[in-house]
Parts: C-alpha cells; sequence; structure tokens
C-alpha cells in the first residue's frame, strides 16, 4: 500500500499544463468502449430508466438515436456493457462538516468496494478538506482500501479556514471539493482506459478551491470520467454550529453529474447511505455502449454536445452532455 502523499503541489503543475490532455494508450492495448475524442469513434456510455426509475437492460441498437450539436449521427457500434473494466475513484469530504459522518461513510463505502470491483476494475480514494489526500493509489484490493478508509480523519485549519497563496480573509480553505475533482481527474485518470467514474461524498460546500467549478467539470470531460455525486448534510454541523462560510447545497454537485452521464444522490431516512451505494452498483453494471463517427470530422479541440434518446418516449437516457475533439497536433 503507497504511503498517502498531499495532491495539493501537483495542482499548481497541473493549472500550469497546457489546456488540452490527449489520452496516451499504454503500448499495445486497444482502447475500451468509453467516449475517445483522439480516435475517429465517439463512444458513449449510458444507462436508461423507465417512469419508475428502474433500470432498463432489455434495449437494442435500433432503440437509440444520438445527435451532436443537434445533428443526427449514425450509429456504427452497439453493446450491452456490463463487465467492462472500471475505475473508480472514490473522494471523502473530511471537512470539519461532515466529522459525524465519517464512520457511517468508511462502513458503506468498504461494503460498496467488496460488492462492486471485479477482477480488472480498479480503484483509488482520495479525502479532501482543507487539502486533498491520496489515501489510496489505484489498487484492486477491497482489504486495501479497507485500511485506507479507516485512515479517515476530520482535517481542517482552526475555525474551518486556511490561507491560500496570498492569506486573506476573503478566500478562507475549507472543504477544496473542485481541487479535488480536478485532481483525481488529471492525476489518477487520464490515462487509464476503459469506464471510469468518480463518487463524491460531501454537502456540496467548497471553500477556497484553487480551480472554478467549470474547470473541475471539464477536466472530468476531457478524461471521460462521470461522476456520481452523492449529497450527504449533517444539518447539525451547519444550523446547530453557525458556520459562517458557505452553506450546503447540491447545486454544483448536480451540475457535475447531469453533464458527465452520471446521477446525484440524497442521503435521508428513507434511502441511506448503503442503500445509495447498492443503486449505485447496479448502475455501473448497467450500461450501453453507444459508437458513432462524426459527420464533423475537424479536430478543432471544441466542445460538441451530445444528445442520446429512445424510440420510446417514456424513457430517460442518462449519458454524458458532450465531448471535447482533440486539437490536431502542429506540425
Amino acid at each position: 500500500m503507497l504511503s498517502p502523499c498531499r495532491l495539493a503541489p501537483l495542482l499548481a503543475l497541473a493549472l500550469c499544463a497546457p489546456a488540452q490532455w490527449p489520452r496516451q494508450e499504454p503500448p499495445g492495448q486497444e482502447p475500451q468502449a468509453t467516449i475517445k475524442v483522439d480516435v475517429d469513434v465517439v463512444n458513449v456510455l449510458c444507462s436508461v430508466r423507465d417512469r419508475r426509475g428502474g433500470l432498463v437492460g432489455s434495449l437494442e441498437k435500433d432503440d437509440f438515436t444520438i445527435s451532436e450539436n443537434g445533428r443526427p449521427q449514425q450509429l456504427k457500434y452497439f453493446a450491452k456493457q456490463t463487465d467492462l473494466p472500471l475505475t473508480i475513484g472514490l473522494l471523502v469530504d473530511v471537512s470539519r462538516s461532515q466529522e459525524r459522518l465519517i464512520a457511517i461513510e468508511r462502513d458503506a463505502a468498504a461494503q460498496f468496494f467488496s460488492a462492486v470491483l471485479r477482477p480488472k476494475d480498479l480503484a483509488f480514494l482520495i479525502s479532501f478538506g482543507s487539502d486533498v489526500e491520496l489515501m489510496q493509489d489505484l489498487t484492486g484490493s477491497a482489504r486495501r482500501l479497507r485500511a485506507a478508509l479507516d485512515d479517515l480523519r476530520v482535517r481542517s485549519d482552526a475555525g474551518g479556514m486556511h490561507p491560500g497563496p496570498v492569506p486573506t480573509i476573503s478566500q478562507p480553505r475549507g472543504t477544496v471539493l473542485y481541487d479535488a475533482v480536478y485532481l483525481a481527474a488529471n492525476e489518477k485518470l487520464r490515462k487509464e482506459v476503459g469506464r471510469k467514474a468518480l463518487v463524491l461524498i460531501t454537502d456540496g460546500v467548497d471553500m477556497g478551491s484553487r480551480v472554478r467549478l467549470e474547470q473541475a467539470l471539464e477536466a472530468a470531460q476531457r478524461t471521460d470520467a462521470i461522476v456520481y455525486s452523492v449529497y450527504y448534510v449533517d444539518p447539525q454541523a451547519y444550523w446547530g454550529r453557525g458556520f459562517g462560510y458557505g452553506r450546503p447545497s447540491d447545486s454544483a454537485l448536480r451540475r457535475m453529474s447531469e453533464e458527465t452521464g452520471g446521477r446525484l444522490y440524497e442521503v435521508s431516512k428513507r434511502k441511506p447511505l448503503p442503500a445509495i451505494f447498492e443503486e449505485l452498483q447496479q448502475e455501473m453494471r448497467s450500461q450501453y455502449a453507444l459508437g458513432y463517427t462524426p459527420e464533423n470530422s475537424a479536430r478543432d479541440g471544441g466542445f460538441r454536445r451530445l444528445e442520446v434518446r429512445t424510440r420510446q418516449k417514456d424513457l430517460r437516457v442518462q449519458a454524458r452532455k458532450g465531448y471535447y475533439a482533440a486539437a490536431t497536433a502542429a506540425p
């Protein structure tokens, strides 16, 4: 097991990197069925639900339509992908507002890893509070992940604040959610192949991240990662203690999840965290892979909007909203 290492210093380097992050596949390894932006075929992973929210796994190729920037595209490839290799990054909020929830998160996440990981699957664990820390690097061992989960502890500076590069009370650092997403995507998922997912457990508050929500979202999109957000709030941490900076909100989590083809879950008495992890596990094993060659063959680095539908109007498709067309390298 790798010893924990702070990812915060990597953020400054990542922000200085070029805007494009082309995927580099390992030599001799064929890419798996996920969205690719550096080849001629665009592959889209999606889930389909009925009106009651149940997963639908019986559809065929002719049941789907897909459009890019409003123009219909011809589907060339189709598969029901339930066993593709999966890389999961679990990002756990360990700021002061989550102190009473960490024990529950620790046990539920351990059960999730034990159930969801199969041969060839990998996972890693990141905690974030006033900084970002890699608790466990990529591994297929549920035992190692459990050991890393046991090490989760509240981490925040006095008063839940930490000065940034230029100390100022107007920029408190207490929960660097966006930094965590950005680093997880760029440092851990960028070179991985197959299906990739980030699972966030947080109350949605960000205080002091060096990157903006838009940058975190773009990093996830460029690395083909699906974001699943678990909105978990301890009301006593806010209304009972009168925190003065930030209030819990699911708006940023909802945006990251919906734009990347994931879902937002909310922990409640009717749906506790273990039940959410069980539902998430089922979804990760019940996806379709659609592939097409874009009519627009330009490699201009631009963002292209995708819309996936089924011919059955009462079904709802859950897929990412677009991708970045990799720019052609200059000669």
